[in-house]
This record gives C-alpha cells, sequence and structure tokens, in this order.
C-alpha cells in the first residue's frame, strides 16, 4: 500500500495542474495561482515520502515529469495567453492579437524540454542546472495575479511580455548552475549561500501576490552573482 502514497501525491499535483488550467481559462488568475502553488507543495513532498519510505520507481520518475508539465507548464502558460489578451500592443499587432497571445504556449514547449533535460542529466542531483519548472511557474503565476493591473495600462505591454518569456524560456534550458535548498548539514560554512537566499525571501513577502516573482528573481540574481563572483 505504501508504495503508491507518493504517486498519489503526485496525481493530486496533476490535478491541481488541470485545475490551474481550468481556472486561468475562465479568468480567475488569483484561483490559478492557488492551485499552481498547492501543486508545487504535491511536488515537493512526493519526493519526499518516496526517500522516506524508500519506494522510489521509475514510473514514480515519469508520473512526476508528467504532472509538472501541465502544472509548472501548461498552467502558467494558459494564465500568459489569457493575460496578454488584455494587454497594451502596436497598432499594428491589434487585430491579430487574437493569435499573438498564443505566444505564451512557447514556454510550455520549453517546460517540457526543461523536464525531459533534467530526466537525463546526472548532473543535478544535488544542485539544478538551468531554472526549475516550478520556480518559473511560480514567477509567471505571481507577477500576473499581483501586477495584472499594471501589465495591461503599460504602452506596448505585450511586447515586453514576449521579451520576458523567452529570456525565462533561455533561463529554463541555460547551462546555469542554480543552487538547491537541500541541507546536508546545517553548518553555515556549507550553507551560507542558502542561508543568505533565505535571509533576502523575507522583505519580499511585504510584496503581497508578487512575492513569488521577486522570490524567483532574487534566487536566480543571487546564483548567477555566486557563480561570478565567488566560484570564479
Amino acid at each position: 500500500m505504501r508504495k503508491h502514497v507518493p504517486n498519489s501525491l503526485t496525481c493530486c499535483n496533476l490535478i491541481c495542474g488541470c485545475m490551474a488550467t481550468t481556472a486561468a481559462l475562465y479568468h480567475n488568475m488569483q484561483l490559478a495561482l492557488i492551485f499552481i502553488i498547492c501543486g508545487a507543495a504535491f511536488d515537493f513532498f512526493d519526493g519526499m515520502v518516496a526517500r522516506l519510505l524508500h519506494v522510489s520507481s521509475p514510473i514514480g520518475k515519469e508520473l512526476d515529469s508528467l504532472a509538472d508539465v501541465v502544472t509548472f507548464g501548461v498552467a502558467p502558460s494558459a494564465m500568459l495567453v489569457m493575460a496578454s489578451g488584455s494587454m497594451l500592443c502596436p497598432l499594428w499587432m491589434t487585430d491579430y492579437m487574437g493569435w499573438f497571445k498564443f505566444i505564451g504556449f512557447v514556454m510550455a514547449a520549453f517546460s517540457a524540454l526543461r523536464l525531459a533535460k533534467f530526466n537525463l542529466d546526472t548532473r543535478q542531483s544535488t544542485s539544478f542546472i538551468g531554472l526549475p519548472t516550478p520556480a518559473n511557474a511560480l514567477f509567471w503565476g505571481s507577477l500576473i495575479v499581483g501586477q495584472g493591473d499594471w501589465l495591461i495600462r503599460i504602452p506596448n505591454g505585450f511586447l515586453w511580455i514576449v521579451v520576458l518569456e523567452f529570456v525565462s524560456c533561455y533561463l529554463l534550458i541555460a547551462e546555469l548552475p542554480l543552487f538547491a535548498l537541500k541541507f546536508k548539514t546545517l553548518a553555515w560554512k556549507d550553507n551560507w549561500i542558502k542561508y543568505v537566499f533565505l535571509l533576502g525571501c523575507l522583505p519580499c513577502f511585504l510584496l503581497g501576490w508578487t512575492c513569488f516573482a521577486a522570490i524567483v528573481a532574487w534566487y536566480i540574481l543571487l546564483a548567477v552573482a555566486y557563480n561570478v563572483v565567488v566560484k570564479k
């Protein structure tokens, strides 16, 4: 019986992704973000439970990736597509925004590519190479919910969002080392970069729904600075 517990949690992640996508298509962005957050929680605990119960399996790994494609690929892309339809754009794009907004689904494709690479990359057992899909999904969901009113007012906002989307798509598959929040010990010497990150996250929670976008941006900037300055 216990061997089915991690896969059940993974399926809950998948269901959250389906519900988040549905909420986004009905323009309920806040509810969509809540389901993405719930999916991220299930995604965190399924692996932990599998290790604690010693029931890790190849099917669990594959199921986890399939669930992540929906929750952290399709769902945030659906939010982006629906939000893009209300953004300002150049006059020459106005008549075709019904089609241009589907550029948002490019992110779903790159999320799938990122997950496929992760499954085959043996370097990512203790850290990440490229931006994890849950972090990318939380960034976009948080940005759309927290700054949605501002995004639809900025001139040519759609073009800026597309540029930002392509940047995030690149980060998903980039050869960019990023630290993981895994602690083998609690010693400062071994984990100082993680403690600095966690301390820097505290002020971000003052931003309301935008906090996750700020936390992910802080995570990327800190990791890049660590790679450039410390490791060099």
